[in-house]
């Protein structure tokens, strides 16, 4: 229930902050802080609390946004509905993935580097097939209504996101809190005591790897509806599956509010350094990865784990009967 009571606190705030500027430059650096920590969110429960490591998260995201687009441009799909068929999408590539590396027995760096993989082989389809618009890519039309997923300001955006990223903290919660968190958990930890003890490690996974898959997807359709435009690069690209592995593990992975948390301190990073380094092309990315380095060499367990060891109250120190210090 305390959990609970903060998420509802933390998106309170975060929803107010409309009320106290409508600056496009802070909405926009928000709204993009929380599309990646949506998709941070994804890679958390499979990667923080499966232990399942990927490195191919663009894939869901992706087939999301190509999905979303796709069907708005070529078949004149209502946006909405549209985005609910591309986070279906998504989490259809995560099950075909899973049921395919796991079946197989893969774990550890093999997974990762499957994952990464599958990653390069849809953008390389992406690029050349006619259906995505190739090396051109897929621009989404302007119209600015609100049936089609467009607003004349960002502050909508700003509050879809929020609400994207809100469920997204309710589900985690609920999964961590449930029988089903614990298996993942307990396959994280050991897979082979796991199994013996008859926790089914693939079915958990497979699970697991579906509904990471639709998180970070559904983080893909607002991306194409927030950008209007859509491309192999952007949408099966690195960067996406590095935002979403960096977030989690610089704010905490395997907790609830980790990806939020990590999301918006690697932005912050990300635009510091941008105004320290203006003048000088390519030094921002310089201290921006020595800021990184620092931040997961101090807090190996994340921003979140950091502040839970600041906040706990240290330990009495115990008088035994000789006098000294126990």
């Amino acid at each position: 229930m305390k959990t609970y009571l903060s998420i509802i606190v933390v998106v309170a705030l975060l929803a107010a902050v409309p009320m106290v500027t409508t600056s496009n430059v802070v909405l926009n650096f928000l709204v993009t802080a929380l599309l990646i920590a949506l998709a941070g969110q994804g890679w958390n429960l499979l990667g923080g609390y499966g232990g399942q490591y990927s490195f191919g998260h663009a894939a869901f995201f992706g087939t999301a946004a190509y999905a979303t687009a796709i069907l708005q441009v070529r078949y004149g799909l209502n946006a909405w509905v549209g985005s609910f068929i591309g986070m279906a999408a998504g989490a259809l590539v995560g099950a075909v993935i899973g049921a395919l590396t796991f079946r197989s027995g893969l774990r550890g760096s093999y997974f990762s580097l499957v994952t990464l993989a599958f990653a390069e082989v849809l953008r390389i389809i992406a690029s050349v097939a006619p259906i995505t618009g190739a090396g051109v890519g897929t621009l989404i039309p302007l119209d600015l209504h609100a049936r089609a997923f467009q607003f004349q300001s960002r502050t909508p955006f700003y509050f879809i996101a929020l609400a994207l990223v809100a469920v997204s903290l309710t589900v985690i919660r609920a999964i961590e809190n449930s029988r089903f968190g614990a298996y993942l958990v307990a396959v994280r930890e050991n897979e082979d005591a796991a199994s013996a003890l008859g926790v089914d490690a693939f079915s958990v996974k497979l699970c697991a790897i579906t509904i990471s898959a639709a998180i970070t997807a559904a983080a893909g359709c607002f991306y194409a509806q927030y950008f209007l435009f859509i491309d192999a690069g952007i949408a099966y690209g690195p960067w996406i599956s590095i935002d979403a592995l960096l977030a989690p593990i610089v704010g905490g992975a395997g907790t609830v509010f980790g990806p939020l948390l990590g999301a918006l301190a690697i932005k912050t990073l990300g635009e510091t350094t941008k105004l320290i380094a203006a003048d000088a092309p390519g030094l921002d990315l310089m201290f921006y990865g020595l800021l990184l380095v620092g931040i997961v060499g101090l807090a190996p367990r994340g921003i979140a784990g950091l502040s839970r060891a600041i906040s706990r109250p240290r330990r009495s120190s115990i008088s035994t009967p000789d006098g000294s210090r126990g």
